[in-house]
């Protein structure tokens, strides 16, 4: 086995410094982002933050929410195709409700299905195609096949976490955005089961530069998502830091509003049947990431005997609504780039500089 010598960082290894700020204030920061794609003609622009296509996260309530705070929703892959078009119909947000696709048996028939949207809301929906493991010339192939077949569509695809393979898919896959993230998620376990992953800092920034030294023909870039590790408001700000175009984010909005699944919640202990009813508030959230058993026993009738759970199952505490959760990151984002005199998102990367530290916070309870 070789050993790469060299250390790699996560979020709690580094802080970044601050630095002379021609901001005068936070809301002075433009923390919205354009962009341009290397093989779709469509413009987008927004905060780039995405909701996971998990379960739990990647629901209808949650795309209309989000939409009003122009960030994008990843819908999960088992909702059925014919609601899918009346919700874009209905609500007329398909820029920031993305469609999500696995690499199936039968692609046939999800090329079909992806087909039926477009025919339904005709215009070219936006697809983030996600497997636990996007290493396979399969994988490959099959995100190549989806370009052909929807030459319009931001086409986002992973998870991969180096930059050997960001160009691959890129170049020969046509995607636009790689979403790089190996086991850093919350919900997720196939670094303890595998001994499979990079750490996600170093992940972001060398995947970030391979893709952004990628130019099209018209100067069109290749760009990433950060996907999985972030648990505060400040592990966003140092995604984008490190050179993150998107940021996907669980289990920072599991808990809200805006989630479904299997809810506990607070049960009143007097009054008639009705009126305890009425009054239940939520408590918590089941959550569990989707190569958990959990979910395998949910959607695909268990685990296969070849297979291993890499997921785990937690209970996320009630957090209100998302709006709350996009409210407080939107607000850290901002004060970050003032700290670093950045006026805008997109010049955040150019201002930052880190250092690494033993930890990043003391235990002010002491």
């Amino acid at each position: 086995m070789r050993i790469i010598e060299q250390n790699k960082l996560d979020f709690d290894d580094i802080l970044l410094v601050p630095q002379r700020s021609m901001a005068a204030s936070r809301k002075d920061v433009d923390i919205n982002r354009t962009f341009q794609f290397y093989h779709s003609s469509k413009d987008w622009t927004g905060l780039p933050i995405m909701a996971a296509n998990m379960d739990t996260t990647g629901t209808f309530n949650m795309g209309s929410e989000l939409s009003q705070h122009g960030c994008i929703t990843c819908l999960h892959k088992h909702y059925d195709y014919d609601k899918i078009i009346d919700y874009f119909k209905y609500y007329n947000i398909e820029p920031y409700a993305w469609l999500s696709v696995g690499m199936p048996e039968n692609k046939n028939e999800v090329l079909e299905h992806l087909h039926k949207v477009e025919k339904g809301v005709k215009y070219a929906p936006n697809i983030c195609i996600d497997i636990a493991n996007g290493y396979t010339e399969k994988f490959v192939d099959w995100c190549r096949l989806v370009r052909t077949k929807f030459p319009d569509s931001i086409i986002m695809a992973g998870n991969i976490c180096t930059p050997e393979m960001v160009q691959e898919l890129i170049l020969h896959g046509g995607v636009d955005i790689v979403k790089v993230g190996i086991g850093p998620g919350s919900a997720c376990t196939t670094r303890l089961q595998t001994g499979v992953g990079y750490p996600q800092l170093s992940a972001i920034m060398e995947c970030a530069h391979a893709a952004h030294g990628l130019k099209s023909d018209d100067k069109r870039m290749g760009l990433i998502c950060a996907d999985g590790g972030c648990r505060q408001p400040a592990d966003v700000c140092k995604a984008f830091a490190a050179g993150a175009d998107f940021v996907m984010l669980g289990g920072m909005l599991a808990g809200t509003d805006e989630c479904e699944g299997e809810w506990e919640y607070h049960e009143p202990p007097l009054g008639t049947a009705k009126k305890r009813q009425a009054s239940k508030k939520k408590k918590s959230l089941k959550f569990y990431g989707m190569s958990s058993e959990t979910a395998q026993d949910k959607y695909n009738g268990g685990m296969n005997e070849y297979a291993s759970s890499e997921g785990r199952v937690k209970t996320i505490p009630y957090k209100g609504t998302a709006k709350d959760v996009i409210s407080n990151i939107s607000g850290g984002v901002r004060s970050c780039c003032a700290y670093l005199g950045a006026t805008t998102l997109k010049d955040l990367p150019k201002c930052a500089k880190a250092v690494k530290v033993n930890r990043t916070h003391f235990d002010k309870t002491v």
